[in-house]
C-alpha cells in the first residue's frame, strides 16, 4: 500500500487488463503549486462543476434543470393579456393629463408645497427643479400602479422577456468591459458600502453637470427630435420630462451597475445566503467556501486537507476533467470503507493530482464524445421532451436523460430500421457507460454485429471479434465457471432457449441435463471442458470419444462419474433425447470461419463475463453476415452468462450493464426471469429490437412489464404499439363536447329573419352546448404510436430501483 500501483489493485484493479499497460504518470511536487488563476470563470470545468443540479423527476435532466412555474389552468390568452396592458396604459395617460391640466385642482400638489420651504420662489431654480422632480416620482408612480393593473410584468415575462434573450444571443449584447466589476463577492463590506456611494454621488453629479453645464448639448436630441408644434406647452412639458425620466434611469442603471448596489442589497437583506460566483446560471445559489466543490469539502472534513489542497489547485489550473473527479469522488468512497487505504490514497494523490488512482488501462476520458454527460449524476442526455399536449406539463421542453438508477431496471427499445435506436439511444447509453467504467463506477459489456461502429476501439478495454483472424480475444462458451451444471445450464440456454417448447418437457431441463451428463465427465478427466469439436463428437455419441474419456476417467478412478457418462449413454437410445438437436446447434460453431475460437486450451486469451467485478469496457462483435443463426445463438449465450454473472457476483458495487443493439430471437424465458433478477443485483441490460413480433408470442407482455423503462420509436406498428398502450395504461382525462342545436322559432319576424339568414348563409340557425366530462382514457394509443410520433422522436416512460416512475413522454432525440 505505500505506492500508486499497489493502491490501484486494492482499489480495484482487473487481473484481465484487456493487453493494455497503464500509462506512465510524471511525477509532481508534493504540495501544491502556489499560483492560482485570478478568474476561474475560465476554464469550463470548474463553471461545469459549480452548475446547480437540484432534485427531479425520474429521466429529468439534473444539469442546470429549473423546475418549471406551477401550471396555470386559467392562463389569460395573449390577446386578451395585450389588449389589457393598451388600456390600462390609456387610463393612466388619461389620469396624468386630468392632473396636469387641473382638473383635481392644486389638491395632488400639496406634498410638494408642505415639503420646500416657504421662501422658494415658483420661478426659482430650487423651485423648478423640486418640481421636475416631483412630476417624475407622481409620473414613475401612474406608470408602476397602471402596469400592474394592466399585467404587463406578465406580459414582458411571457413574451419580452424570451425574445430579449433571443436577442443577446443573436447579436451578443454586453454592457462595455468598463462598466462590468470584478467578482463583488470578494469585495469586503465597508469597500462595498464605499463604492455603492461614490457610484451615486457620481450619477448625481453627473446629473448636475448635464442639467446645469450643458444644458443646451444634452438637451440636443430632444429638440431634434420632437416636431416644431410640440415646442409650446403642454406637448413640451411632456416630452421633456420623458427625456429627463429616461436620462435619471441611465445615469441610476450605471451607477447600481457600477457601485454594485445588487451585491449590497443582497448582503444587507439576507446576510446568511452566499454569493453567486461566475459561471453560475442566474438565481442560484453558489456554495459556501467550505462547501465548494472545486475546494473538495468531503476531505478536508474526513481528514485529508493535503489530498484536496492538491486536487483544488489542479482543478483550478484546468488539468482535472470530469471522469478524474467521478474517479477520484470513486477511490475516495472505497478509502471511507477501508481506512488503512488512506495513507496509499493520499499519497498517490500528492505525487499524481487529478492523474491519480488511474482506469488499469491509463485512460482518463474518451477519444471521442458525441454526446453531453454529467458524470456527478451519472446522467447521459439523449433528448428533450417535446412540447406536446399529450405529454405532462411538468415536462415538456425539458431536456431527458438515462442513468444507471433507471437503467438498473433495464430497458427495452422497439422501432423499425433506420428510426435511430443505436444512433440516438444504444451510442450515447453505451458512451456514458464507458465513462462511468473509466471512473471506477461500472463495467459495460457491448454486443453489436460486425460493422455496427458502436463506439471506438480505443473506447475498450477488451474487443473480441468473432470470426475475425485479426481478434486478439476469444469468448469463454462456459462462462469462466468450474461448475459443470452451472456451465451446461447456461450453454443450454444459448444453444436451445429459443426452442424450448419445442424439447421434451417443454423446457430446457432436459438439454441442460444432457449437457451436464457430458460436461461433467469431461472436467473430472482433463480439468477444463471441451472445446466445440469435441463437445460435438461427444453429443453425437461418438465410440471413439466416449471409450477414450471412459478410459481415462477409470484411469483416475472416478467411478462416480462413470456412471454418469452410463447415464448419458443409456439416455441416449431414447427417443426425445435432446442430445441430436443439441449436436445440431453445436455444430454451427464448429465452422471453419469459427476455428481458432472458444478454444478452452488458452485461458489467458479467454475472456468470461465473470470479470464483471471491475470496472471493464468490453464489445463483443458477432458475425451476423453469413452467419445469422450462430450470432442469435452466442447473444443469447451472452445474455445467459451475463445475467448469472452478475447476479452471482459478491462486490456488486459496480454498475453491471449489458447493451444487445439486436436482441432478435434472443428472449427466452430464463432470459426474462434473469432481467427480473438484474435489479436486485445493482446491473441491467439495454435491449434493441425491430419490431416485438421477434419475441415469442407468449413472452411479449411479460418482457414489457419486466422492463422497468420502455422506449418506442417512430415508426411501430399498430400492433406493436397496442402492446405499448397496454402496458402504459390509461388516465383520467377532462373532455369537453360541443352540440349544435338547431333553433325553432315561432315568431312571425324571427322566423323570417331565420329565413333569410339562411338563404344567405346556406345554413340553419344553430345554438352550441358544450359538455364536460371526465373520462378514462390510454395515455398513448396504438393509432397515436403508429401515426403521431414524429421522425427522429420516440416515447420513453422510465422507472427507477426505488420504484419511482414517469408517464410515456415524446422525446425529440435530435435536440
Amino acid at each position: 500500500m505505500a505506492t500508486e500501483d499497489t493502491y490501484g489493485d486494492a482499489y480495484g484493479a482487473p487481473p484481465f487488463h484487456g493487453g493494455r499497460t497503464a500509462r506512465p504518470v510524471p511525477p509532481a511536487p508534493r504540495r501544491p503549486p502556489a499560483p492560482v488563476p485570478p478568474d476561474e470563470a475560465e476554464h469550463p470545468f470548474l463553471t461545469w462543476l459549480r452548475t446547480p443540479r437540484p432534485a427531479a423527476q425520474p429521466g429529468v435532466w439534473r444539469f442546470g434543470h429549473r423546475p418549471k412555474p406551477p401550471e396555470e389552468p386559467g392562463r389569460t390568452p395573449g390577446r386578451q393579456l395585450a389588449g389589457g396592458a393598451v388600456i390600462s396604459m390609456l387610463c393612466g395617460w388619461l389620469v396624468w393629463s386630468l392632473l396636469w391640466h387641473g382638473y383635481f385642482g392644486p389638491y395632488w400638489k400639496w406634498p410638494l408645497k408642505a415639503l420646500v420651504p416657504g421662501d422658494w420662489d415658483e420661478l426659482s431654480r430650487e423651485w423648478m427643479l423640486s418640481s421636475y422632480v416631483y412630476y417624475a416620482l407622481w409620473f414613475c408612480g401612474l406608470v408602476v400602479l397602471f402596469a400592474r393593473i394592466g399585467r404587463v410584468p406578465e406580459l414582458w415575462r411571457r413574451y419580452g422577456r424570451p425574445a430579449w434573450a433571443s436577442l443577446k444571443r443573436r447579436t451578443g449584447v454586453r454592457l462595455p468591459p468598463a462598466l462590468l466589476p470584478e467578482r463583488p463577492d470578494r469585495i469586503p463590506r465597508p469597500l462595498l458600502v464605499r463604492r455603492a456611494a461614490l457610484a451615486l454621488a457620481g450619477a448625481v453629479a453627473a446629473w448636475e453637470l448635464c442639467y446645469d453645464v450643458f444644458g443646451e448639448i444634452w438637451l440636443w436630441p430632444l429638440m431634434r427630435v420632437i416636431p416644431v408644434s410640440w415646442m409650446r406647452p403642454p406637448m413640451y412639458f411632456y416630452a421633456s420630462y420623458a427625456y429627463y425620466t429616461l436620462f435619471i434611469a441611465l445615469f441610476l442603471t450605471t451607477a447600481a451597475r457600477v457601485g454594485c448596489w445588487g451585491e449590497l442589497w443582497r448582503r444587507y437583506t439576507a446576510p446568511d445566503r452566499p454569493p453567486r460566483l461566475p459561471g453560475r446560471p442566474a438565481g442560484s445559489a453558489a456554495p459556501a467556501p467550505d462547501e465548494d466543490p472545486a475546494d473538495w469539502p468531503r476531505l478536508r472534513a474526513e481528514g485529508a486537507p493535503d489530498a484536496a489542497e492538491r486536487l483544488a489547485a489542479d482543478a483550478r489550473l484546468g488539468l482535472m476533467n470530469d471522469v478524474d473527479r467521478a474517479r477520484i469522488e470513486r477511490a475516495w468512497e472505497a478509502v471511507r470503507d477501508r481506512p488503512e487505504w488512506r495513507p496509499a490514497f493520499t499519497d498517490a494523490v500528492l505525487r499524481a493530482g487529478a492523474a491519480a488512482c488511474a482506469h488499469p488501462s491509463g485512460a482518463r476520458d474518451l477519444p471521442v464524445r458525441a454526446a453531453r454527460h454529467d458524470l456527478v449524476t451519472g446522467q447521459v442526455r439523449i433528448g428533450t421532451a417535446a412540447e406536446d399536449r399529450r405529454n405532462p406539463y411538468d415536462h415538456r421542453g425539458v431536456g431527458w436523460a438515462l442513468e444507471p438508477g433507471l437503467l438498473g431496471t433495464s430497458l427495452l427499445a422497439v422501432g423499425p430500421p433506420g428510426c435511430g435506436k443505436t444512433a440516438g439511444l444504444v451510442r450515447p447509453v453505451l458512451e456514458s457507460l464507458c465513462l462511468q467504467a473509466l471512473a471506477g463506477r461500472a463495467a459495460v459489456v457491448a454486443v453489436g454485429a460486425a460493422g455496427t461502429d458502436l463506439a471506438p476501439d480505443d473506447a475498450f478495454d477488451v474487443v473480441i471479434r468473432i470470426g475475425r483472424p485479426d481478434s486478439a480475444y476469444d469468448l469463454d462458451l462456459y462462462g469462466g465457471t468450474e461448475d459443470p451444471d452451472e456451465a451446461a445450464a447456461i450453454l443450454a440456454e444459448g444453444l436451445v432457449g429459443d426452442l424450448a417448447a419445442a424439447l421434451p418437457g417443454g423446457d430446457g431441463r432436459r438439454a441442460a441435463t444432457a449437457l451436464a451428463q457430458i460436461l461433467g465427465p469431461y472436467h473430472g478427466a482433463h480439468g477444463r471442458f471441451p472445446s466445440v469439436q469435441e463437445l460435438r463428437e461427444l453429443l453425437d455419441g461418438s465410440p471413439v470419444a466416449l471409450d477414450a474419456l471412459r478410459d481415462r476417467l477409470a484411469a483416475t478412478g472416478q467411478e462416480a462419474l462413470i456412471r454418469e457418462l452410463d447415464a448419458r449413454e443409456r439416455q441416449a437410445r431414447r427417443p426425445g433425447d435432446p442430445a441430436p438437436m443439441l449436436a445440431d446447434r453445436v455444430a454451427l460453431l464448429d465452422r471453419p470461419a469459427f476455428a481458432g475460437f472458444f478454444d478452452t486450451g488458452d485461458p489467458r486469451r479467454t475472456f468470461s463475463l465473470r470479470t464483471l467485478e471491475h470496472p471493464l469496457r468490453v464489445r463483443i462483435d458477432l458475425p451476423e453476415r453469413g452467419h445469422a443463426e450462430a450470432s442469435r445463438m452466442l447473444a443469447r449465450l451472452i445474455l445467459a452468462q451475463f445475467t448469472e454473472s452478475a447476479t452471482a457476483r459478491a462486490d456488486r458495487s459496480l454498475f453491471a450493464c449489458l447493451v444487445l443493439d439486436d436482441a432478435t430471437h434472443t428472449v427466452t424465458a430464463e432470459s426474462v426471469r434473469g432481467l427480473q433478477r438484474l435489479r436486485s443485483a445493482h446491473a441491467g441490460a439495454v435491449l434493441t429490437l425491430r419490431t416485438l413480433d421477434d419475441v415469442p408470442e407468449a413472452l411479449r407482455s411479460a418482457l414489457l412489464g419486466t422492463v422497468g423503462c420502455r422506449m418506442a420509436f417512430s415508426g411501430v406498428t399498430t400492433w406493436d404499439g397496442a402492446r405499448f398502450a397496454e402496458v402504459w395504461g390509461k388516465e383520467w382525462v377532462e373532455t369537453r363536447d360541443v352540440t349544435d342545436r338547431q333553433i325553432i322559432a315561432h315568431e312571425p319576424l324571427t322566423r323570417a329573419l331565420h329565413v333569410l339568414r339562411r338563404v344567405v348563409t346556406g345554413r340553419a340557425v344553430t345554438a352550441q352546448s358544450v359538455t364536460v366530462r371526465t373520462v378514462e382514457r390510454e395515455r398513448w394509443s396504438a393509432s397515436e404510436l403508429a401515426h403521431g410520433v414524429p421522425p427522429g422522436h420516440a416515447v420513453l416512460s422510465v422507472t427507477s430501483v426505488r420504484g419511482a416512475m414517469t408517464p410515456p413522454v415524446l422525446v425529440n432525440l435530435r435536440d
